[in-house]
């Protein structure tokens, strides 16, 4: 029998805020929408996909990203079929992230994470410069013979 493959792409801004939630088990789910903005023959057109992002990976997206933050999402397409308040029967096409990564200058514009960081690291916001040095590092020079390598 053969198997499908289902991957998907993308680099883009935050249409809105994150949005967080939990399932009836206490799972959290993040749930997002981003702007993929494609130039051609100097024509700009406009896609919008919805992501959702489970766990802890979705706790990460909530903290750092609001509307506008760049953001670069790989994961499957996923469907789910519904009924609306109307009784109509309805379908949407999600991506469920498997990995991202924060995309920006880290300038305090809406969010962006300086350097960009991987959910699979676990990797916090970057620390402004001046606030990286501890206070125990001394002024002395460093005696290079010390170094076992």
């Amino acid at each position: 029998m053969a198997r499908g493959f289902s991957k998907v792409i993308i680099m883009g801004n935050l249409t809105r805020d994150p949005e967080m939630r939990s399932t009836s088990n206490g799972t959290q789910v993040c749930s997002f929408s981003v702007a993929v903005n494609r130039v051609y023959a100097g024509n700009e057109q406009v896609s919008y996909f919805d992501c959702s992002a489970w766990g802890k990976m979705g706790e990460t997206i909530a903290q750092y990203c609001k509307r506008g933050s760049g953001i670069l999402v790989s994961g499957r397409l996923d469907q789910r079929s519904y009924e609306d308040k109307d009784g109509n029967k309805r379908s949407r096409v999600e991506i469920t992230v498997e990995d991202f990564n924060f995309v920006g200058g880290g300038n305090g514009d809406a969010g962006a994470s300086e350097g960009g960081s991987s959910s699979r690291s676990r990797s916090k916001k970057a620390a402004p410069a001046d606030e990286v040095a501890p206070d125990d590092i001394s002024d002395e020079p460093i005696d290079l013979s010390e170094i076992p390598f």
